[in-house]
């Protein structure tokens, strides 16, 4: 069973503006999640519904088994928010705001766990220290650390990277996979394309208020992913030869690089008849590489197609 499940999920606010509409999305247990789209998509808006702070406008969630609505507290208990805000209490000191929010769930102080979680995110020595004191990379943890307080079963981290220094979102994403290990669910957004490809076993992309795909990543990549093929050529050329114009080939470099772009789950990838081409054409290369495709290119290519079929 998932622990969120959501179904013909909408949100429209009196303006008439229109944030989420028919959203259906199942979550698994103990799995890391990560919900893409641009700016206005609607990813906020969603976890705000899912964390009780929006009421939706009709549909359902449950998180680990409790609706949101008949059995908030319960629900709202399972869940930890790292928000993209830094909201803190600027005078209260790091070991204070922490255990005061797990006191906020009706749990009793429990100081082991508040020393394990400052701990882990190497905020133990600052525990004394005021917030106002700390920098923004350390607040950030911070409100990390006030997330887990009351050992939540599900995290959302809403852009928890953004604005951070490289070091600091390294240790976070192997925060993230300690967390996973511990049978933690987690769900962020991000902006950072590489975090996704780095940590999430599923991703969503989300756009205009729908959920447009949702995917184990290994098998997005496969079944979007291209590969592409540049060869420096021995002579620049000023156009492409005719005979090869059955091939997906661009120049570049001012002519220096021959660019081939092909299918990789194509059963052939027409590499061998190129070559071959290439040969009976006189064109000779210096040296040849291929890349593939990143997950931040295939996201931007389906956000772009969905755009031209909106249209």
């Amino acid at each position: 069973m998932p622990i969120i499940s959501i179904a013909n999920l909408s949100k429209t606010y009196a303006t008439g503006f229109s944030a989420l509409s028919g959203v259906d999305l199942a979550i698994e247990r103990g799995e890391i999640f990560a919900l893409l789209g641009p700016n206005g998509a609607g990813k906020s808006t969603l976890i705000n519904i899912v964390c009780g702070i929006v009421t939706p406008s009709s549909g359902t969630v449950t998180v680990d088994g409790h609706d949101i609505a008949g059995n908030y507290r319960a629900a709202r208990r399972a869940i930890g928010l790292v928000p993209q805000e830094l909201t803190t209490d600027a005078f209260e000191t790091v070991w204070n705001t922490v255990s005061f929010s797990r006191g906020l769930f009706g749990l009793k102080a429990d100081p082991g766990h508040i020393e394990r979680t400052l701990r882990a995110l190497s905020l133990w020595d600052k525990r004394d220290n005021r917030l106002m004191t700390l920098s923004g990379g350390m607040k950030r943890r911070v409100l990390i650390a006030k997330a887990l307080s009351h050992e939540p079963r599900v995290l959302f981290l809403d852009e928890p990277t953004a604005g951070v220094d490289v070091e600091l979102r390294q240790d976070m994403w192997r925060l993230v996979r300690d967390l996973r290990g511990q049978g933690v669910t987690v769900i962020l957004t991000t902006h950072y394309i590489e975090e996704a490809e780095e940590m999430a076993d599923r991703i969503g992309v989300i756009r205009s208020g729908r959920i447009i795909l949702v995917e184990e990543k290994a098998a997005l990549m496969r079944k979007l992913g291209r590969k592409r093929l540049t060869l420096h050529l021995q002579t620049p050329l000023d156009a492409l030869p005719d005979d090869l114009a059955g091939f997906d080939l661009d120049l570049a470099a001012g002519g220096q690089e021959l660019v081939y772009t092909y299918d990789t789950k194509a059963e052939r990838t027409g590499i061998t008849g190129l070559l071959t081409g290439l040969s009976a054409a006189g064109i000779r290369f210096n040296d040849l590489h291929t890349e593939q495709s990143s997950l931040e290119d295939i996201f931007v290519g389906l956000v772009r197609e969905e755009a031209r079929a909106a249209e």
